[in-house]
């Protein structure tokens, strides 16, 4: 096993809000080795953006309080480390590809201002010594746009954001989060906005990317086909906390958590002949008084009395096989 480049351990996060005390994280345990990629996966509000988005320090406190654990980068825990500390950490080592391009660039500015700005902004933060001129840092933002298959690169340079389509604009976003060469990419659902075919073709951008930059990976979206395609290992999230961990083809071929089965059952495939896709009844429950138990026992065809009133804890199964329930070897076994 190779050494692990982020580690979240037992974290646990809440919200403070004018209802209450939101609990958006609860006991929160994942881990990330050099090389390896990691697919995050649940609905929308189970927790998946929150988790990473406090591994660069982008959650304000408040309203966000970190409760207990520790999120270990090469062994430093980064939720003690100084904010210079974390100026020279974000975008250089750890970077991250948001969902939403014309959010996440500054429409009154162009594709090449805010490239430049970034390597000129990463090499202020390394504190190197020989300081890069301005005509160099076009030259490397120019680089890093071809390297992302932007067409007429050069040319887009000059060009504001709503001057591109949605799929040039996420390459200038993969493009800016890779200039500082980072170690670790985190990508927050880099597809969610984009027709089924640039879909791909970003996908196999990203990549063909990781592979030759031997980026480690973390990929955080709700489509499981993303996951089985781009990601190695899986970790499936429901309602602040994390069900189920393994390989891609443990968790798919032999899921061993009744909402892992759930969102498997409503993907659409080819070979079922089905007018109606099967769904998970029900809603994800109020974080802001979370059910005793098991937080899935309300949607949950399984479950028994201890389910309601008993949190289940991690049940190790085989090859790092992981799930959060109290029937997991049964599920599991039944799904073989």
């Amino acid at each position: 096993m190779s050494q692990p480049i982020i580690e979240i351990r037992n974290y646990s996060l809440n919200f403070w809000t004018f209802d209450g005390v939101y609990h958006a994280l609860d006991d929160v345990n994942l881990t990330v080795e050099k090389g390896q990629s990691l697919g995050i996966v649940g609905e929308t509000g189970c927790g998946k953006s929150v988790t990473v988005r406090n591994i660069l320090g982008l959650l304000p406190s408040p309203p966000a309080e970190v409760v207990s654990g520790e999120i270990l980068y090469d062994g430093k825990d980064l939720l003690k480390a100084l904010p210079a500390e974390m100026h020279r950490i974000r975008g250089i080592e750890i970077a991250m590809i948001f969902q939403d391009p014309m959010t996440y660039l500054n429409p009154v500015f162009t594709v090449g201002r805010q490239l430049v700005d970034v390597v000129l902004a990463h090499n202020r933060a390394r504190g190197q010594g020989e300081k890069i001129s301005r005509k160099d840092a076009e030259t490397r933002a120019i680089e890093m746009l071809n390297k992302v298959r932007l067409p007429n690169a050069e040319k887009q340079m000059s060009n504001y954001p709503h001057q591109l389509s949605g799929g040039m604009r996420q390459r200038v976003l993969i493009a800016m989060a890779l200039i500082g060469r980072p170690k670790l990419l985190i990508a927050d659902e880099p597809t969610t906005a984009l027709d089924v075919t640039i879909q791909a073709q970003i996908l196999e951008l990203i990549a063909e990317l990781v592979e030759e930059l031997n980026l480690s990976v973390m990929m955080i979206t709700h489509d499981l086909g993303v996951v089985a395609k781009s990601c190695d290992r899986v970790a499936v999230m429901y309602a602040g906390k994390v069900v189920e961990t393994g390989t891609v083809a443990q968790v798919f071929d032999h899921p061993a958590h009744p909402y892992t089965q759930g969102l498997l059952r409503s993907i659409p495939h080819p070979e079922k002949n089905v007018s109606v896709l099967e769904g998970i009844p029900g809603f994800l429950p109020n974080l802001l008084d979370p059910p005793a138990g098991c937080r899935f026992a309300e949607r949950c065809p399984r479950a028994l009395d201890i389910c309601r009133k008993v949190t289940p804890v991690g049940n190790p199964l085989a090859g790092g096989h992981v799930a959060s329930c109290h029937l997991a070897e049964e599920l599991e076994a039944a799904s073989a």
